[in-house]
């Protein structure tokens, strides 16, 4: 039986800003993305209830395994969206036994339990259908194309007061592993010091790592109020009809805000923003840069970030998953030498200070008893 107080949210990354430990996750994601799992991980939720298919089969997402795989169940639920807004509110209590979704003692629904070797059965399916989306992907990325091609290449940014002239700048997305690769290039941010400009949530890592945006461009669907209001500068994207759903949340804070219609992704346009003020450097940290990527936030292609990516040329730098490029490890080999480098000066002293000497003999019958 699985019991617990429900946090309820359509978008997963905006419950995750809200639900506690121990709290049961209700969401409604279809294909759970690996960035929305990690999330949910973070918070240590006690289950996650999905509303859609966890993982439909169309291709790998990974997200499922990540959550079973830390011990957090997952279970599909067959409730309907409109019941479940009509009859559960956040902070109620729910159980899950037997496939039962219970509340207030009343059978609600019922729920399918995920096991991790019914989703890795799911996924290596999912590999096989990849040939086939792989085609339809390109065929739409080719066609956007075509069609966006004029608007990207003679897109101006508009004018926010930084000097980008020669100065490198990095750009932090929410991607994939984002904030570990934020945290490996620590050295490069402290000696070059770049103008940072983070993509909506990205800017909540950025100052969890101790470093001030510049800039926040995009949406305004996943950052936090309190990193709104720590950056001076924010660049709403707008669609190219200058229809802007993040407008309102901006106003409502009553902070300043330089609107910017363009299509494709915020961090397309963050990329042309530094290109087109003259930056020397473009690094991008947490980019999305391939099909699994773009089907986990629900494009069919990549048009713009083909275009954007060809644009912009040698000066970029992708640094995502450059956490795992290198771990360092230290053998026993180099511990032992280290160790004697230690231990042979103290040897030497204590054998000409008898109170040094007394004190390593203290030390080393009080190892004794700890082990004995």
């Amino acid at each position: 039986m699985i019991r617990g107080r429900i946090i309820i949210d359509k978008k997963t990354k905006l419950l995750a800003k809200r639900i506690k430990a121990n709290e049961i996750a209700v969401i409604d994601h279809e294909d759970i993305d690996q960035l929305a799992a990690k999330s949910l991980v973070e918070k240590q939720v006690k289950a996650v209830f999905n509303l859609s298919a966890s993982i439909t089969g169309k291709y790998p997402n990974n997200g499922p395994l990540v959550l079973l795989e830390k011990g957090i169940p997952l279970i599909d639920v067959d409730i309907g969206k409109s019941e479940v807004s009509r009859l559960l509110r956040d902070g109620d209590y729910i159980k899950y036994i037997d496939g039962d979704i219970v509340y207030n003692e009343v059978k609600i629904g019922q729920g399918h339990q995920l096991t991790i070797n019914e989703v890795k059965e799911k996924i290596n399916k999912a590999q096989e259908n990849m040939e086939q989306e792989l085609s339809k992907f390109i065929d739409n990325t080719l066609a956007f194309a075509q069609k966006e091609k004029n608007i990207i290449v003679d897109l101006e940014a508009p004018e926010i007061g930084i000097d980008f002239e020669g100065k490198h700048v990095l750009i932090v997305a929410r991607g994939a592993d984002y904030k570990a690769d934020l945290s490996a290039i620590k050295t490069y941010i402290r000696e070059m010091n770049p103008i940072i400009i983070a993509v909506d949530g990205g800017a909540d890592a950025c100052l969890e790592y101790g470093y001030q945006p510049d800039i926040i461009i995009g949406d305004m669907d996943s950052v936090s109020d309190y990193a709104l209001q720590k950056t001076k500068n924010i660049i709403v994207h707008a669609y190219p009809d200058g229809n802007a759903p993040g407008l309102s949340r901006v106003k409502e804070l009553g902070l300043d805000y330089v609107l910017y219609p363009a299509p494709g992704t915020s961090e397309d346009i963050a990329m042309i923003l530094a290109d087109d003020k003259g930056a020397e450097l473009i690094t991008v940290v947490g980019s999305h840069s391939n099909m699994i990527d773009f089907l986990e936030k629900g494009r069919p292609g990549m048009a713009s970030t083909l275009l954007v990516r060809l644009r912009i040329g040698s000066k970029l730098v992708d640094a995502r998953g450059v956490s795992k490029l290198y771990q360092s490890r230290i053998s026993s080999h180099y511990w032992f030498q280290f160790l004697i480098a230690i231990f042979i000066p103290l040897l030497i002293i204590s054998l000409f200070s008898p109170s040094l000497k007394n004190i390593l003999q203290l030390l080393a019958l009080k190892i004794k008893l700890i082990f004995h």
